[in-house]
């Protein structure tokens, strides 16, 4: 997990944070890095005294700084409020288990007294999944000790994962040929069981787009006791227990382990960045490769401002980058067909790559949020999904809320994209907190309005509770609720997330 108390990552040194505030700012014009402002150092006097006892467990710890660690996620009201010294919600406990047994033993003793227990796994929730945003003490279950691989079926192209493994984990501990192909882009630090848990979105921009598409089977610990599918490649026997823990984000149940579906490791892969003038024709593009039956592992457009600023565009034109891989059988028919669908639109591709050097951009892209709070500027992130009639008056609503706004389309689907906005703009100092609040607020009405779902792959957490409960069924919500009644009777897990 990121050691630093503040900071995607390890702690950043302070000379690198301001190199990437300087050149942030002479690329967006944001900022001003020379009236830099330094984080708050790390004392155990920045958090509140615990309230609760350390149990007689010994996996539990009271730990200043394992309880800082474990605060807050990765959204931009956490990075400021951990960058200025403010623990005030840290738990009052951290857990450590390496068994099913201590999950077991550390909810019963959290039963007796009364004391909420909150899942964590990466701490990567941008979305108040992890937080003890309530009142009462709380005891934060940290699952990253059980991070091993149980079991492989190399014939079936499976394996039995513990839930705290991360994804670098997972994919060092498979038999060699075979790897998870599931990078989101908290890939280095996320776990399996936090994918499942928020219904993560991972490396396919079409078919295997979330992590669902790879879960085989799931166990989970609940307060009422153990549950675990029957481990099958597909099933019409009633609603399926996996979809209920798929999603669920803590509150029906600590995950402990699942069979996912692994695939060989791809040999043939090639990809071609090509750039349009316009983005409504960069749209149409992936809309017609979407509906072309091709399903390439890659189809990411990136308006102009997007691609200047995370792919080398020329901030003039906006890129798509396609991409297309295979264990089986080369690729290069289907990569012919997709530019000359992409050309039919104006499309003018670039030199084709084997290596898909945009995999690593993507991943190294949270670390330059690390130099916002000291740069002095506020970003958020809105992600969606919507069908196509619906698109262009979604985005051009959206985009409307704030200049500056920028665009890419992460996940696209037959019948509807997911575009990704990111809003990066100049930070009230000492309301940051209000203005990210009112920001998320106003954008997320926009999207609801617009038709879209409330988030596509970033969960509910807390940030986007009120929204879920209005777009979700009034009686699809009772039955929730009466599921966490059965599964956890005094409402320990995780309060505050979707019920």
């Amino acid at each position: 997990m990121p050691t630093s108390h503040w900071a995607w990552g390890p702690e950043p040194e302070e000379s690198e944070l301001r190199e990437i505030a300087r050149l942030f700012s002479e690329h967006t014009g944001l900022g001003d890095p020379v009236a830099w402002e330094p984080p708050v150092p790390f004392s155990p006097a920045l958090l509140p005294a615990p309230r609760l006892d350390v149990p007689p467990l010994p996996f539990c710890t009271a730990d200043p700084f394992e309880r800082a660690v474990r605060t807050y996620g990765q959204a931009y009201r956490d990075l400021i409020r951990a960058y200025r010294g403010d623990f005030a919600n840290a738990p009052d406990l951290v857990a450590l288990p390496e068994n099913e047994d201590d999950i077991e033993r550390a909810l019963e003793w959290a039963s007796g007294h009364g004391v909420a227990v909150v899942p964590r796994g990466g701490g990567t929730s941008v979305v108040g999944g992890v937080e003890s945003r309530f009142d009462g003490p709380s005891l934060c279950l940290d699952l990253r000790r059980m991070n091993r691989i149980v079991e492989v079926d190399e014939t079936s192209q499976a394996a039995l994962v513990e839930a705290g493994a991360t994804g670098p984990e997972i994919n060092a501990g498979l038999p060699e040929g075979l790897q998870l192909r599931f990078f989101p882009q908290s890939y280095e630090f996320s776990t399996l069981g936090g994918w499942i848990a928020t219904r993560a979105g991972g490396h396919f921009a079409t078919l295997h787009t979330h992590i669902d598409d790879l879960v085989e089977s799931v166990r989970a610990v609940a307060p009422a006791g153990a549950w675990e599918s029957r481990r099958l490649p597909g099933s019409g026997a009633g609603p399926s227990p996996d979809r209920w823990l798929l999603g669920s984000e803590g509150a029906l149940g600590v995950i402990t382990r699942a069979w996912i579906r692994v695939h060989r490791r791809p040999v043939h892969k090639v990809s071609v960045p090509v750039r349009f003038t316009e983005w409504v024709a960069g749209v149409s593009a992936v809309h017609d490769l979407a509906q072309s039956g091709l399903h390439p592992s890659n189809c990411r457009l990136l308006d102009a401002r997007e691609a200047a600023l995370t792919s080398g565009g020329d901030g003039r034109n906006p890129v798509l980058i396609i991409g297309f891989e295979s264990a089986d059988h080369p690729v290069d028919a289907w990569m012919s067909r997709a530019l000359e669908i992409v050309a039919w639109h104006g499309g003018v591709a670039g030199e084709a790559r084997q290596d898909q050097a945009w995999k690593g951009a993507f991943t190294r892209m949270p670390y330059l949020r690390n130099a916002y709070p000291g740069l002095g500027v506020l970003a958020e992130t809105v992600e969606t999904a919507v069908t196509w009639d619906r698109f262009m008056a979604l985005h051009e609503a959206v985009m409307a809320e704030h200049e500056g706004t920028t665009c890419r389309l992460a996940f696209v689907y037959p019948d509807g994209p997911a575009p990704y906005y990111t809003i990066v703009v100049p930070a009230v100092k000492g309301g940051e907190l209000e203005q990210w609040d009112d920001l998320k607020r106003r954008l997320s009405e926009t999207v609801l309005r617009m038709g879209g779902t409330i988030t596509h792959h970033h969960a509910v957490g807390r940030d986007h509770r009120p929204f879920y409960d209005r777009q979700r069924p009034d009686p699809f919500a009772l039955a929730l609720k009466a599921a966490k009644t059965a599964l956890d009777p005094a409402g320990l897990l995780n309060p505050g997330v979707l019920i």
